[in-house]
Formats: structure tokens, C-alpha cells, sequence
């Protein structure tokens, strides 16, 4: 009897699995080199799967610029799972996402950047009384490069021996996947999250036959 429940939970199991065949999209966000790597793969991948865009982003913050790299793909799903694996065994951050979610879900939104930030903005949107959901979040933890700001007077070699210390993992990247409740709140939440120096992705925005 326990043999079967599981042999039935394991059918479950594949049927609610996205058919390889499936095209997915997805947000990977980390240091420069992991998303180097992921883009030539897609390159290489016999237009399999499609970059749609990539960005390499620079946050200055008080004396520190925190840089890292995010980019967005649309692909045949079994390409899909085989970089979300090359991403969490190298540090980045991962979000997916269906078409049937997408169906279901129509006022989606991807926010990247530092965590500390992404808190402060989620906060933000609920005090002023939006209604909204998390549907998924990944962090890195792998290193996103930082460097000292121009204005910070140290001498060159005291910056190169200080660069292995704020090059370090507490620079937490975030990416959040958020459903909107009501489609005339988007417009509130793309303002709050861009003073907030966040990256918006919304989905209306993405060509869905891509």
C-alpha cells in the first residue's frame, strides 16, 4: 500500500513537471563572470534559447559601487534547468518562469538588486497599501564585485589590499517575482521600486512570443 501511494505521488510529480519542450523564461542575476558564461552557453545552444536582454549594472553607495550582472532568457525548458543548476553551483541567483504562470498571473514584475534594498522596497509598497505578492525569490551567495568610490582618498596600494575585504559575500543580490493584485497599482509599484534603485522587469513590457 505505501508502495503505491508512492509510486502515485511520483506520477503527480511528472505530470506537474513543465514538459521539456516547454519554452520557459528566466532571470539570472550574479557576478560578471557567471553571467558571461551563461550567455555564451545560450549563444551556443543551437537557438535553443534566446537572450532577450542582459544588463551590467553599477550602484554607487556611499564610499562603495556595488557592480553586478542580470540577464533574461527565453528557452526550451530541459536548456532551462541546465542553467539554473550552472547558476546555483556558481553563486548566482535564479527565478523561472511558465507560461502557465504567466496565464495566470498577468500583472508580473522581477525586481533585482542588493537584498538590503529589496527589503526596504517591499516595506515601502506595503505602507502604502498596495495589494501584491512574493511568488518567488533566490539570493546569490556568491561575491558581487565592489570597488572603493573615486571620492574615497586612500592611496592605490592601500585600495588593492583593502579590495579582498568589501569584495565579499555580504553583498547579497536579490530577485524577487511579484504579482501585482489590481493593474492600476503597477504604475505605483514601478515608481516605488525605481526611486528605490531597483530594476524592473514587467512582463508586459517582454514579448511573449519570444
Amino acid at each position: 500500500m505505501i508502495e503505491d501511494n508512492i509510486q502515485v505521488l511520483r506520477q503527480a510529480a511528472k505530470i506537474s513537471q513543465d514538459s521539456p519542450e516547454e519554452r520557459l523564461w528566466c532571470v539570472i542575476a550574479g557576478n560578471d563572470k557567471l553571467v558571461d558564461d551563461i550567455a555564451y552557453r545560450a549563444i551556443a545552444s543551437k537557438h535553443n534559447v534566446k537572450i532577450l536582454f542582459r544588463e551590467h549594472v553599477i550602484l554607487k553607495e556611499d564610499r562603495f559601487s556595488k557592480k553586478f550582472d542580470f540577464i533574461m532568457l527565453n528557452g526550451l525548458a530541459k536548456n532551462i534547468y541546465n542553467f539554473k543548476e550552472i547558476c546555483k553551483s556558481n553563486g548566482g541567483a535564479f527565478i523561472q518562469i511558465s507560461p502557465k504562470l504567466i496565464a495566470n498571473e498577468p500583472n508580473l514584475m522581477v525586481f533585482v538588486a542588493p537584498d538590503d534594498i529589496i527589503k526596504k522596497c517591499v516595506n515601502n509598497i506595503e505602507q502604502n497599501k498596495i495589494s501584491f505578492g512574493i511568488l518567488s525569490e533566490d539570493q546569490t551567495t556568491g561575491f558581487i564585485e565592489a570597488d572603493l568610490n573615486v571620492g574615497v582618498n586612500l592611496p592605490n596600494f592601500a585600495k588593492s589590499a583593502l579590495k579582498p575585504f568589501y569584495n565579499v559575500s555580504d553583498v547579497v543580490l536579490s530577485l524577487i517575482l511579484v504579482s501585482v493584485d489590481d493593474e492600476k497599482d503597477i504604475d505605483k509599484v514601478q515608481s516605488i521600486a525605481t526611486q528605490s534603485k531597483i530594476f524592473v522587469i514587467d512582463f508586459k513590457d517582454i514579448n511573449m512570443e519570444d
